[in-house]
């Protein structure tokens, strides 16, 4: 259960969330992810005291840096750089998400590395970009993916103040889009020899998860309309309330094939041929009424009943709106593997399974996150042996 990568020498240079996402990725995929921490450890160590737990906890940091060995290096100072730099010389990639300009000072930068590397894939990670004028500007992901990439003003209703971000939403996600382009690279190395820098960023990954509406309005100048639930132009597409107030989500997408089957559900079948519902722009015009018209509908059973009666339409699309809590009560989530175990001495830890599978090479986490140093002694040892 070692997993595709096993054999991979990583190096992660990589301080908060999404350069240690990408590592934890890998290292969950089997590779040998090497991090090297300052002296005071990566500031994500404090997540748990930020969120008020009490134990010296921190499961944030958890999730992103089970599996892999911590040394600690002083990167500032030129013992340091030397180090870190002999581990790089050795190592099939390395991780980094720290800002261009200090990597460049530090020497650390790829055209540095690359030097004495030719094979290393160097994986970045920056707020911005790598060049243009705000390439070095500091950036967490609810500036660079949340806010600046148009994120929160697509999901802020007109008149309402916007949301706010999750922890770590922009990160993780940049962080799996550099685990990807950090395996590519490694295809392309199979037939070059040769490895290469490869990049994303924040707003980059921000303006992709938003690219439908961003590539909509480059092509047509056409902005798509922010929704609002009681006006939605296609009530199937919409969120309801059931009796007991637990709320769901209707996905009727396709007009000919979800309407009927909706009709079906809630014992309409009347607004089949009602020309006020009859077609999908019939429908659209008299919106506000159909929406009303589920509202009262919906409230009259539970959702447990509702869940029931959807049953029986396989082509009703639709899903319940659940809370952290209903997630991890979800039996399909445990099914689909949304849950690993992680061996934490004699016992396990449960966790997030990062979310990739291999049927032909499965992983299986290896470890708890490392304690602040913990491998210093260790990979040190291994330098001096090679």
């Amino acid at each position: 259960m070692a997993g595709p990568l096993e054999g991979i020498r990583v190096v992660e240079l990589g301080v908060w969330v999404a350069g240690p996402a990408a590592g934890g990725i890998l290292a969950d995929w089997g590779a040998d992810v090497v991090k090297i921490e300052p002296p005071t450890g990566d500031p994500a160590r404090t997540f748990g005291r930020m969120l008020g737990i009490e134990d010296g906890a921190s499961p944030p940091f958890e999730m992103d840096n089970r599996g892999k060995r911590s040394v600690v290096l002083d990167v500032t100072t030129e013992r340091g750089r030397a180090t870190a730099l002999e581990l790089l010389c050795g190592a099939d990639v390395f991780l980094t998400n720290v800002r261009p300009g200090a990597l460049r000072r530090m020497g650390l930068d790829f055209a540095t590395v690359a030097t004495s590397n030719r094979r290393l894939v160097y994986g970045l990670i920056t707020g911005y970009g790598e060049t243009g004028p705000d390439a070095d500007r500091a950036a967490y992901d609810v500036a660079a993916f949340w806010a600046r990439a148009g994120l929160a003003h697509l999901l802020t209703r007109p008149g309402q103040t916007p949301p706010f971000q999750r922890g770590g939403m922009g990160d993780h996600a940049a962080g799996m889009t550099l685990a990807a382009a950090v395996c590519a690279a490694l295809v392309a190395r199979t037939r070059t020899g040769e490895g290469q820098l490869v990049s994303t960023s924040l707003y980059r990954q921000g303006a992709y998860t938003v690219s439908f509406d961003l590539n909509t309005f480059l092509l047509t100048g056409h902005s798509i309309a922010i929704g609002q639930r009681e006006t939605m132009g296609n009530p199937c597409m919409n969120n309801y309330a059931a009796g007991d107030g637990r709320r769901f989500w209707i996905v009727g997408l396709e007009a000919s094939r979800h309407w009927p089957p909706l009709c079906r559900a809630v014992g309409r079948l009347g607004w089949l041929t009602d020309p006020r519902f009859e077609t999908a722009r019939s429908r659209a015009a008299h919106a506000v009424e159909l929406v009303a018209a589920l509202d009262e509908i919906f409230a009259t059973r539970s959702l447990d009943e509702w869940s029931e009666i959807f049953a029986a339409e396989p082509e009703l699309f639709w899903a319940p709106i659940n809370s952290v809590e209903d997630v991890l009560a979800d039996d399909q989530f445990h099914a689909a593997g949304g849950v690993v175990y992680v061996p934490d001495g004699d016992s396990t830890v449960p966790m997030i399974a990062s979310p990739a599978d291999f049927s032909g090479t499965p992983w299986a986490p290896r470890s708890t996150a490392p304690q602040l140093g913990e491998h210093t002694a260790e990979v040190l040892a291994e330098l001096s042996d090679a």
